[in-house]
């Protein structure tokens, strides 16, 4: 039951619901009276807190991608969803057909991949605006299809490329001196071992043993030991080992300059994490499923299959 008491010129509303006590100052006693039956309400479960998507999406970029490792990438995918239409709509009118009709502005745009992660991503904030904050009564996102997915990426990287982009990087015989080179030695690691850009760049030398690398913290939460190849090997050798991490690039310098080297060497269509792919279709060749999921942190040994991939004809010759 709420209280309202006349406080000088303004009137002061208090209610008490469950064992949660709140209370706030109005100018008029009729502004105390509806404040206080609109929150007892809220706080009953029977009414919902006036707020929109933009207000979601902003609570969420404070308090909830702060603690994921893709912060960066949450942040401004985050960013793009509070310029859509659907930020300004209020959550207790919204509806799945909200989040169908920014699919579909969203596809005109950027791919259908795109628009899966950024749906993934409202998602999750529907979904802690429903359980933890209280401000929905159900997830409408989760009634929106995705959008149909691309076939899987299969780039396979010629040696050929390789040699020109690294050279592009300044890289001849190992150096690291320059951020360049460094980026070029990078791209080198990254066929040898599978290891992610963000892994890569994270790595320090206390994590670094005489055969392997220790990966504290993965992209899936998993703690990880990479075994090293003899050129894998030659590669952290040729590094400064005064810098807190091992390669020394921060991920904005090493997408720039890897741009900048990959189009200087004439590559088409060669993307930095197009390295991992390459990583694992030679591991395929010496490792089995197991210990090639153990490797590179795959879960799912049903995503590896391709990567085993044999034609008939080479079977028939193994009968």
């Amino acid at each position: 039951m709420a209280s309202i008491r006349k406080r000088g010129t303004s009137w002061r509303a208090e209610i008490y619901k469950d064992g949660h006590r709140e209370s706030a100052t109005f100018p008029t006693k009729q502004q105390a009276a509806a404040w206080a039956l609109q929150r007892e309400a809220e706080l009953g479960g029977e009414r919902l807190p006036d707020k929109t998507v933009c207000d979601a999406l902003r609570r969420y970029g404070r308090e909830v991608s702060p603690k994921h490792k893709g912060e960066r990438w949450e942040l401004a995918r985050l960013g793009l969803l509070e310029r859509d239409p659907l930020a300004s709509v209020r959550l207790p009118a919204l509806r799945a057909a909200h989040v169908a009709e920014w699919r579909e502005r969203r596809l005109q745009a950027v791919s259908g991949a795109s628009v899966a992660r950024e749906l993934t991503l409202l998602r999750c904030v529907f979904e802690i605006a429903r359980r933890e904050w209280g401000w929905l009564h159900t997830n409408p996102a989760k009634d929106v299809k995705r959008p149909p997915q691309p076939p899987p990426r299969r780039r396979r990287i010629a040696q050929d490329e390789i040699d020109r982009v690294v050279l592009a990087c300044g890289v001849t015989h190992l150096e690291s001196g320059t951020a360049s080179q460094r980026v070029g030695l990078s791209f080198l690691f990254a066929i040898e071992t599978a290891m992610r850009a963000g892994e890569i760049l994270g790595l320090t030398w206390a994590d670094v043993r005489k055969k392997s690398v220790r990966l504290p913290r993965t992209k899936n939460g998993d703690e990880r030991e990479v075994p090293l190849s003899p050129r894998a090997r030659e590669i952290l050798a040729a590094l400064p080992k005064d810098r807190p991490t091992c390669f020394d690039l921060d991920p904005q310098t090493r997408d720039v300059l890897w741009r900048r080297a990959r189009d200087a060497a004439g590559v088409v269509d060669l993307h930095y994490h197009d390295s991992r792919a390459e990583a694992i279709w030679r591991l395929s060749k010496k490792l089995d499923v197991m210990e090639l999921a153990r490797v590179i942190g795959h879960r799912d040994l049903r995503s590896l299959l391709f990567y085993y991939e044999t034609s008939a004809d080479d079977l028939a010759d193994r009968l």
